[in-house]
């Protein structure tokens, strides 16, 4: 049976966002081979223009359920497609870490070892962050939710004007490159706080993954209800007022 184009784009498009992006903070947190937030942050943004350039043509690259959801409800994506694009979106993501765990498992547990981090206990979120998000206080869950929902806004808001033909300032053949350094500027800003999910199949895929992998309860303990509320629920609202502010403010105004 042949897989439709867009299980294909989604499903390779996600896995490479996570596989770059994943892939750079495994290689911070262990290795020291990314320092700073920004080295991680333009790893990810490349990685995603990237996997945009590679699958769009097939599925229009959503490759986040944010977009996807977003894209449903303000353009014309057809409702019918969203669970295909989700599944894609989850598996693609989760085949990601683990891929991620294969390569650095070495590391990770050396970095555990070094580090006096024992593997499902209090704690070792430090090393289960290089697949799951967390934030720490002083954040409160509110501001942290308040951050998701205002980056995933800001992100979706670019998608949809640089993808609009009427906008006659949009990038044109650098319209990945700009959606990819958008979300370099978005970590930049906001990954020290809660580290910049935007995507609730980039944080819940891998960190489902981290949890069979042995860390157990921990990666849905330690924030509380806020794996769901911040990682997931944060950026699926934040798409949907990115996508709002689009259709109300921006839309009508390109046409006119």
């Amino acid at each position: 049976m042949k897989l439709a184009r867009w299980v294909v784009g989604e499903f390779f498009g996600t896995f490479l966002l996570v596989f770059f992006g994943c892939g750079s903070v495994c290689a911070s947190v262990t290795t020291g081979g990314q320092v700073g937030v920004f080295q991680v942050a333009i790893v990810w943004g490349l990685g995603i223009a990237t996997a945009i350039y590679l699958t769009g043509a097939l599925s229009g690259a959503h490759l986040n359920p944010a977009v996807t959801l977003s894209l449903s409800v303000w353009s014309d994506f057809p409702r019918r497609k969203v669970p295909s694009y989700l599944a894609a979106q989850f598996t693609g993501a989760f085949a990601a870490a683990v891929v991620l765990y294969f390569i650095f498992g070495g590391t990770l547990a050396a970095f555990e070892q070094a580090n006096g981090i024992v593997r499902g206990q209090a704690g070792s979120e430090a090393s289960a962050k290089v697949f799951g998000e967390f934030y720490r206080h002083p954040l409160t869950t509110a501001q942290a939710f308040g951050a998701e929902v205002a980056g995933t806004a800001v992100m979706l808001l670019v998608i949809f004007c640089v993808t609009d033909e009427r906008n006659k300032a949009r990038p044109r053949i650098l319209t990945a490159a700009t959606i990819g350094l958008t979300v370099t500027l978005l970590i930049s800003l906001l990954g020290p706080l809660t580290m910049a999910c935007f995507n609730p199949a980039r944080d819940l895929a891998p960190r489902l993954f981290s949890a069979l992998a042995g860390w157990g309860a921990v990666p849905f303990q330690v924030n509380g209800i806020g794996w769901l509320t911040v990682y997931v629920v944060a950026p699926v609202l934040g798409g949907l007022l990115g996508g709002a502010v689009y259709r109300t403010l921006f839309r009508d105004a390109y046409a006119g």
